[in-house]
């Protein structure tokens, strides 16, 4: 049986648990270039854990630049099953206020300058994003947000904007009319990448601040902002120090649908397919390429 091991996308300081040993820093080449930064890897009791920086250390990188291909790579080369992603983002929602974590279930994606898949000429692969997260997961993060005490939503839709500015007030408007509850800059396309490679992943978006829609927005200052992020750095450390043993203990991921995403996703057949991108795709998705 496959060993679960839990890989996690998030901010530089996130890797920082008491009680994580056998450190290191681990470069990782992948056949998509350089991810964000080298790999942090460690144990937690019986808990294999990989950070991954997604601005790499300092936070260096913009959203627009992260190579999200590279990064899920590097993930599922390192050996990585799992995918826990943490980002920042600001509410739609009256209801979810500065220092909530929303488990998101649905994405909105608006991005338009970034790679978003593996596959390409000489290799098409259509996967569903119909249900772009593991449940599995996040029924995980659900229970130990809960045993936590973390203010929290069950399920909410990430709308993913280009960036680097923030929204205009039109478009928090219209992203506010689109039933959105949450916007960021980073989750696509990590949860289209993941979805490819076959990792089972799960977005937890933790709020700072309302968005530019909200009547007090204009009042927020930096300071309050900084407060709620490492409030929330704090919990989201928390999170996954409680949250790693259960993750790889889980008797069930073995048969989770996410494992077998592109059991019928290869269209191109396989007397047509550039074998060039097949040994590039090989380290990442050679389970349904066949033997070489």
């Amino acid at each position: 049986m496959t060993k679960n091991v839990l890989g996690i996308i998030g901010g530089s300081g996130l890797y920082d648990l008491p009680g994580l040993v056998d450190t290191r820093w681990v470069a990782v080449d992948t056949p998509f270039g350089a991810p964000s930064d080298e790999l942090y890897m460690g144990r937690l009791g019986d808990a294999q854990l990989v950070f991954l920086p997604r601005h790499g250390r300092g936070h260096r990188i913009p959203p627009s630049e992260v190579n999200y291909r590279a990064n899920i790579a590097a993930l599922k080369i390192a050996g990585c099953t799992d995918v826990l992603s943490l980002s920042a983002v600001g509410s739609l929602r009256e209801d979810l206020p500065p220092g909530h974590f929303v488990v998101v279930d649905q994405f909105v994606d608006r991005t338009f300058a970034r790679a978003k898949s593996f596959f390409g000429s000489g290799l098409v692969a259509h996967v569903s994003m119909a249900h772009p997260v593991c449940s599995r997961l996040g029924e995980h993060v659900l229970a130990t947000l809960a045993a936590r005490g973390v203010p929290h939503a069950h399920g909410g839709t990430y709308l993913a904007m280009e960036g680097p500015q923030f929204s205009t007030l039109a478009e928090s408007e219209l992203y506010r009319s689109w039933g959105c509850s949450v916007i960021g800059m980073t989750n696509m396309p990590e949860a289209k990448l993941a979805r490819e490679a076959e990792l089972c992943y799960c977005s937890v978006a933790m709020v700072t601040d309302f968005d530019c829609w909200h009547p007090g927005h204009d009042a927020v200052t930096v300071d309050a902002i900084i407060r709620v992020l490492l409030g929330n750095a704090e919990q989201a450390k928390g999170l996954v120090a409680q949250l790693a043993g259960d993750v790889v203990s889980d008797a069930h991921a073995a048969g989770c649908a996410c494992r077998s995403a592109l059991e019928h996703a290869l269209i191109t057949a396989p007397e047509a397919r550039d074998a060039a991108l097949v040994e590039r795709l090989r380290p990442i998705v050679g389970r349904v390429l066949g033997p070489r």
